[in-house]
């Protein structure tokens, strides 16, 4: 098993990514290249980041990946309003996922204080 594999914020990243990655195959088919990749794009960035950090040899360098995590779900968050304004979701679903955001972002930063 590898580090990452055990992190409570691997396994919400991941769950949090599945679940745009089922909001992203919703959008009409003309968005297929454009905001829907992006979303795409972004999910995975946020547990790639996670896994790929775990595997660096200082603390220094993981947090530096941990940040790249923190940035990727903060473009999940912006594109996730500009979804909703184009009407390819409910504002209460984006509320939820931005909930689910928060928490990613605020477990996140509490792992990187037991780094340091």
């Amino acid at each position: 098993m590898f580090r990452f594999e055990e992190l409570e914020i691997w396994k919400l990243a991941i769950e949090y990514g599945n679940e745009l990655y089922n909001i992203a195959d919703k959008f009409p088919s003309k968005e297929l290249y454009g905001l829907g990749s992006q979303l795409r794009r972004a999910a995975v960035s946020i547990s790639n980041n996670i896994a790929e950090g775990s595997g660096a040899s200082t603390n220094k360098d993981f947090c530096f990946f941990l940040d790249t995590s923190i940035k990727s779900t903060l473009e999940t968050v912006n594109i996730l309003y500009f979804a909703q304004i184009r009407k390819y979701l409910t504002e209460e679903k984006r509320l939820k996922l931005y909930e689910e955001a928060e928490k990613i972002i605020r477990k996140i930063r509490s792992f990187k204080r037991t780094l340091r």
